[in-house]
């Protein structure tokens, strides 16, 4: 395909002829991907289902999965090999779980949709008991995120927590052989699959605050696109856009990665935007939150806001040794 062959829209202006999608390739990240395409195609009727393409590409951190994020370069290695291939021209969008991308983006690259939000919540999964107070002493909890880690620790420091990794059905699997006791999955994720069946309770926001941008999908290209730029505009969810924006200037803040346990979460009622973060030590022996309110005009300065409260109190803690 040409770089200048669009069609005309019944909204006026051009679209892109064809539009290549680039995607990590598990079954969660394809169904993201899906779901950018099918708003894509109910915004604009005048494309068809093969004037839009599904790239799968393979990540550094796909391919890894016998060591911690932390050791391997953290969570640019979800994003790098797609990233590169917007660079080089070979797809024209890509789509992300918000909350696997870095702090901050590559030059010339930026998020301008955020598709509706999903449940930011985390889901406990167990096929023994119905939460994690339930748990015996000893039980062994798995997961690959120091987040849930900490604030797990925080509130059951006899547990035993383990390295968990690999994509949602690899840990289900994990799980039903008994390698764990339990585990926490993002419900968002678990929904998206269709397997919200195998979530055995949703976690309180307040008691295992989530990710940054969890649940939320975001869709990148170059910012030299100003053509790309008008058609994803046409499927961003302006309120889950000012929540994730809201969290990532928390975590740019704090400068956060994968080896930083941290989370945030900006929820919105009316015109009025409520920010709950904290940082934790990973062994869950000291934690910090704090909360801001205010209008949603305000989303950036309350996150950096809250960034700079919890550096001052917990910055000691913040990056994870192993």
């Amino acid at each position: 395909m040409k770089k200048t062959e669009t069609i005309n829209t019944s909204h006026g202006g051009n679209c892109p002829a064809k539009i290549r999608i680039g995607t990590r390739a598990s079954r969660l990240a394809v169904a993201q991907a899906q779901e950018v395409k099918n708003r894509l195609l109910g915004a604009f009727p005048e494309l068809t289902q093969t004037q839009i393409e599904i790239i799968k590409i393979e990540t550094t951190g796909d391919r890894i999965q016998d060591r911690h994020l932390a050791e391997i370069g953290g969570k640019g290695l979800f994003t790098k090999e797609i990233e590169e291939g917007l660079q080089s021209g070979a797809i024209d969008i890509a789509v992300h779980s918000m909350k696997d991308m870095p702090a901050e983006f590559p030059e010339g690259l930026i998020i301008p949709c955020i598709l509706e939000r999903e449940d930011a919540r985390d889901a406990f999964l167990s096929h023994k008991v119905k939460n994690c107070m339930e748990l015996p002493k000893g039980a062994v909890v798995g997961t690959s995120s120091v987040r849930r880690q900490s604030q797990l620790l925080s509130a059951r420091p006899d547990l035993k927590v383990v390295q968990f990794r690999g994509n949602v059905i690899t840990r289900l699997e994990k799980l039903k052989r008994g390698d764990v006791d339990a585990t926490f999955l993002a419900v968002a994720g678990l929904k998206r699959i269709e397997m919200a069946d195998a979530i055995t309770s949703v976690v309180d926001p307040k008691t295992m605050i989530p990710a940054v941008a969890q649940g939320a999908i975001g869709v990148e290209c170059l910012s030299k696109h100003g053509h790309l730029l008008k058609v994803l505009d046409k499927i961003n969810h302006a309120p889950s856009f000012d929540r994730v924006t809201a969290e990532r200037a928390f975590l740019q803040e704090l400068g956060g990665s994968c080896t930083t346990p941290m989370g945030c979460l900006a929820e919105i009622q009316g015109n009025t935007m409520t920010i709950h973060a904290m940082v934790a030590a990973v062994d869950g022996s000291e934690i910090h939150r704090a909360v801001r309110s205010g209008k949603v005009s305000d989303a950036i300065a309350m996150g950096r806001d809250l960034g700079q409260e919890l550096k001052k109190k917990g910055g000691h803690v913040l990056t994870w040794k192993r």
